[in-house]
This record gives structure tokens, C-alpha cells and sequence, in this order.
């Protein structure tokens, strides 16, 4: 234990001669040798309150070295003890004494978890910031080189996130140290190493020299990219997007596109998978003549790769792709290179594809115009909404808006629309309940005319389906809709057919209309309720089902406050006065309840 923060000293110090002033350090010792978990973890959580009563100087010489020798503990209390010393500059005298805070992180950056390994590099990058030049190259720059050749992979993996950090302000000797690290480190013999070094290359080149880049990145790089491990190689195609926006084209065609295009080809998925995730930010880095020699070649490939991980990667990006294509040629490059390979996705075998591609192929309607969508595209539109994948179809009827704007309502009614009634009748219930869902979407984007004509009736139909679900979203559908089209439309269109289902013999469609009054009675306002939806609500209290009657009550409850004062007194009082005396437990436990709510004991 390291100074004035001996076991033997600081209790006896705290309670003998009455010194409160070593009393925090004295209970943090104490806490943090405590068996339970949650209260180490707590006391580190307290570290700032601790260091604020030590002051600076006993913050530096007490408390930094006693956290420096114990620091064996279970991870989360190391994890939280990281996260900590991030922000403790100011605790131990500001910028000046930054250094003093490195001796606990850079034990804690060489730990065997990654979580806390991870969080200590994060605050030493933070704490980096606060060193001046020179106590920089003095305290900082010997850490990373420490770490960098430490005899654990742990420490040489913490360093790969250190260069970036302190490279810009060093000397040019300084600097030259510091790429030769780097450089070690990506031939490391552990591919742990390796990875950790990848996952920071591109971070790296963006804050070295051009010419460093050209002559020692780059082949770094290249060497990464043909890794033996996998998971090595698909994060050099990561670096890739970064070094490719350094470069001139010249460069890139050079010594940047032939290990890229060894990476689009590559032998394992995963970095194929990894090409296409990245291709929108590899389309931006390389530019258009590149994008249309090498990329579109290599993005067809992907599109037709035999993992279907990496078709579904690549089939997300084919709007991007398309729209950042330059707009001479764009339309003939689409049509010609990418269309063809999107038509056979339609059917592809993997539903994850296809729904992936669903998600994005009706954004291809505003770059390709009016005529190419009606021709080309509106068939594999009508062939994904008949797909027998739920999401596929959702997919598609949740960017109906997006085509509408380029073919008009009329083209849309006619070729799609019957596929979306189709669906709304679709024996799996899931299937109307997610077509139910959109009905709103649609509606706004149809307008109401439209919508009365061929719709309306549906809408209706579901509020008798023999599934609740279907039943109960139809019933906030309708009050979507009213809220969208107005009062006046609802009047005329929907509340006469609710109210007529009040006399079904059905006794759970009258239990759906007391549910759809309120829904619809916010929305409707106080001279519909009043007039016309009251009446029935006030008339079914006399069912001769229980679940009918206790469903009055809790309507009456719920429209009460739309209702003016005499409505409720002379109408609804009565009602639920006699619902109060029924001989069902919930008929008069839901009629009294409403009595309290609205106040009419």
C-alpha cells in the first residue's frame, strides 16, 4: 500500500488524534477491501467526492498510488474505476499534472478483459489531449511505447489505440518512433494484435504525413488485407475507406484498387460481407470513374455471392450506390449493370435478402423516372407484395409514398392495390394485422376520395374479424383515420356503420362497438358523442350480456368528460346508478368506479 494510505496509519490517524482530514481514504480502503461487489463498486463510482475532500496534493500522493496498487478486483468495479480517471484531471491540480493519472490506466489498458482494457484507452486518449508537447513526448509517448512492446498481447492491443492520439503534436524523431511501433505491431505474432491494429490503421493514416501514408501505411495495409486470419483482413477494408479519401486517383488505381479488389473476391464471407457493408463509403472514397470501372463489376459479384449474408449486405446499399452515381450515365449504368442482378433478388431463396431488398428498391423509382418504373420496376413491386414473406411486403407497402410521387395515384390503384386488398384478406391473421398498421400511411398518401372508394369497406370488415387483435388495431386504425380525414368525414362515413354493429347478435362485435365510440369520441368531439354515439352507449346498458354491460360502464367513463354537465346528470347518472345495483360483481364494480371518476357519487 503506497504512503500515508497504509493500512496501519489511516484508521488510527482518522479516530486517535481526531485528524478528520484522512477519514475519505481511510473509509475508501475499507469499502474497496469489503466482500461485497456492489460497495467497491459504489466507493470507486465516489471517487470524484473522495479527491475533492483529499484536495489536489493528497489526491496525487495518497490517492492515485493506493488505486495503482489494488487494482485486482472484479471487472465491473475496474470498469467503473477507468471510466473515472477520464475525467480527473482537474482533481489532481489540472493540465500540469495530467501525468500523474497514467501509472493507474496504463495498468488497467493491459487487464486481461477487453471492456475495461477498451474504456482505460478511452480515457487515456482523452487525457492525452490535456498534456502539453512537452510533458506529451516526457509521460505520454513512453506509456504507449511500453504497451506497445509489452510481453501480453493485452498491453501491445491497448497501444494500437494510443498512436493516432499523440502523433500529431510529437517532434519528427518522436514521430518516426512511433510509425516503426505501429508498424511492429501490425506483423505482430498474435492475431489479436493484428486485429487491434487494423481496427486503427485507417485512424492512424488520417493524421500521418502524405508521404508516410504512400510509403508505409499502404503497405501496411496491403499486408493486413492478405492477413491469414479473417477477421484481420475484413478490418483493413474498413482502413480501406479512410486511406482511399487520402490519396489522388492516380494513387488509389495504384496501390489501393488491386488489394481492394482481391477483397470484394475474397475466399471468406465474412470479408465480402464486410466489402459490400462498406461500398457506399468505398463508392464516395474512390470517385466515379473508379466506382464505374471496378466498383459496379464488383458490386454485381456481390449481389450474386453464394452466402446470402453478403447479398442481403449488398442489397441494402443498391439505392446508395444508385444515387451517388454520377447523373450523366446514371440511368443507362442502372438500367444496364444493376437492374438485371436486382431482378433475380426478387427471387432469391433467402427471405433476409429479399426483405433487405425490399426496404430499398422503391427509392430506385425517383432516380429511374416514370416510364422505367412503370416498365421495369412495378413488377417486381407486385411480385414482393405477393411474397409469402410477411416483412418483404411490408417492406414494400411502407414506401408506397415514395413511387406514388413518380407514377401518380392512378397508375399505383390500378397495378398494386389489388395485391394490398389481397393481403388485407389474407388467411394468417399477422398478415391483415400488419397490412392494418399501414392502413393510416396509406390513406395519407391516397387522399380520401380514393380512399372511400376502395378501401373503406376493408377497414369496416376488420372490425368483425373473429381475431381480437385484428379487431382491437382496427378499432385504432379508424381513429387514425378520423384524425387524418376530419369529424365531418367520420359523421358521414364511419360512425353510422360502428353504430349499426350495436344490434349484431354477435354479442363481442356490440362489445366492438362501445370500443370504437372511445376510440372515436376524442377525435369526433362533443356534438357527435352527444347526439348520436350517447344514445346506443346508454341503450346497450340493458344487454343481456355481463361483458357487454361492464363495457357501458367503462365507455361512459371514458366519453364522460367530452359530455357536458347536463348530458351527464340527467343521462348518464341514471344509467350508471342502476348499472351500480346489477347483480354481476364487474358490472357494478366498473359502474361504481366510473361513478368516482366523473364524479357523480
Amino acid at each position: 500500500m503506497a504512503g500515508a494510505a497504509g493500512p496501519g496509519r489511516v484508521p488510527g490517524a482518522a479516530g486517535g488524534d481526531g485528524d478528520d482530514s484522512l477519514y475519505p481514504i481511510a473509509v475508501l480502503i475499507d469499502e474497496l477491501r469489503n466482500e461485497d461487489v456492489q460497495l467497491r463498486l459504489n466507493s470507486i463510482k465516489k471517487l470524484s467526492t473522495i479527491a475533492l475532500a483529499l484536495g489536489v496534493e493528497r489526491t496525487r500522493t495518497e490517492l492515485l498510488p493506493f488505486l495503482t496498487d489494488t487494482i485486482y478486483d472484479e471487472d465491473e468495479v475496474l470498469l467503473a474505476l477507468a471510466e473515472q480517471l477520464g475525467n480527473f484531471t482537474v482533481l489532481v491540480g489540472g493540465p500540469d499534472f495530467a501525468h500523474c493519472l497514467l501509472p493507474p490506466l496504463e495498468s488497467l489498458a493491459t487487464v486481461e478483459e477487453t471492456v475495461v482494457r477498451d474504456k482505460a484507452v478511452e480515457s487515456l486518449r482523452q487525457i492525452s489531449q490535456e498534456h502539453t508537447p512537452v510533458a506529451l513526448e516526457a509521460h505520454f509517448v513512453p506509456l504507449v511505447k511500453r504497451l506497445a512492446s509489452g510481453d501480453w498481447f493485452t498491453s501491445r492491443t491497448s497501444a494500437c489505440g494510443l498512436f493516432s492520439v499523440c502523433y500529431p503534436r510529437a517532434s519528427s524523431t518522436v514521430k518516426a518512433e512511433i510509425r516503426q511501433h505501429f508498424c511492429s505491431l501490425c506483423s505482430d505474432d498474435t492475431p489479436m494484435v493484428r486485429r487491434a491494429a487494423a481496427s486503427k490503421l485507417g485512424e492512424f493514416a488520417k493524421v500521418l504525413e502524405l508521404e508516410s501514408v504512400k510509403n508505409e501505411i499502404v503497405p501496411l495495409f496491403t499486408n493486413l488485407a492478405s492477413d491469414e486470419q479473417d477477421s484481420v483482413r475484413l478490418l483493413a477494408v474498413e482502413a480501406c475507406v479512410s486511406i482511399a479519401q487520402l490519396l489522388s486517383q492516380n494513387d488509389l488505381e495504384t496501390l489501393v484498387m488491386p488489394t481492394l479488389r482481391q477483397a470484394a473476391e475474397d475466399k471468406s464471407w465474412r470479408v465480402r460481407y464486410m466489402v459490400a457493408d462498406k461500398f457506399s463509403e468505398l463508392q464516395k472514397a474512390v470517385g466515379p470513374e473508379i466506382t464505374q470501372n471496378d466498383l459496379v463489376p464488383a458490386f454485381q459479384n456481390l449481389l450474386k455471392d453464394c452466402e446470402a449474408e453478403v447479398r442481403a449486405a449488398a442489397a441494402h446499399k443498391v439505392k446508395e450506390l444508385c444515387e451517388n452515381l454520377p447523373v450523366d450515365g446514371r440511368e443507362t449504368i442502372i438500367m444496364n449493370h444493376i437492374l438485371p442482378f436486382v431482378k433475380e433478388l426478387v427471387s432469391d431463396s433467402n427471405q433476409h435478402v429479399k426483405s433487405a431488398l425490399a426496404s430499398v428498391i422503391m427509392g430506385l423509382s425517383t432516380i429511374l423516372g416514370k416510364e422505367n418504373t412503370i416498365e421495369h420496376l412495378l413488377p417486381l413491386f407486385l411480385a414482393q407484395l405477393k411474397d409469402e414473406c410477411p416483412e418483404v411486403r411490408l417492406n414494400i407497402i411502407s414506401n408506397l409514398d415514395c413511387v406514388n410521387e413518380v407514377i401518380g395515384i392512378r397508375q399505383l390503384s390500378q397495378s398494386l392495390l389489388p395485391a394490398i386488398v389481397e393481403l388485407a384478406e389474407d388467411a394468417k391473421w399477422r398478415v391483415r394485422l400488419a397490412i392494418i398498421e399501414y392502413m393510416p400511411l396509406l390513406a395519407g398518401q391516397l387522399g380520401v376520395e380514393f380512399f372511400d372508394e376502395k378501401l373503406n369497406s376493408l377497414c369496416m370488415a376488420w372490425l368483425v374479424d373473429h381475431v381480437y387483435a385484428i379487431r382491437e388495431a382496427a378499432t385504432n386504425n379508424l381513429m387514425k383515420l378520423v384524425e387524418k380525414f376530419g369529424a365531418d368525414w367520420a359523421q358521414n362515413t364511419i360512425v353510422p356503420k360502428v353504430l349499426g354493429m350495436a344490434n349484431d347478435p354477435n354479442y363481442l362485435h356490440r362489445m366492438t362497438t362501445l370500443f370504437c365510440i372511445n376510440a372515436l369520441s376524442e377525435a369526433c368531439g362533443q356534438e357527435i358523442t352527444t347526439k348520436q354515439m350517447l344514445p346506443i352507449v346508454l341503450k346497450m346498458a340493458g344487454d343481456q350480456v355481463a361483458n357487454v354491460r361492464f363495457n357501458v360502464a367503462k365507455s361512459l367513463q371514458k366519453i364522460g368528460p367530452i359530455l357536458d354537465s347536463s348530458a351527464l346528470h340527467v343521462e348518464v347518472k341514471p344509467v350508471l346508478q342502476k348499472l351500480g345495483q346489477d347483480e354481476d360483481m364487474d358490472v357494478k364494480y366498473f359502474a361504481q368506479e366510473a361513478i368516482n371518476v366523473l364524479a357523480l357519487a
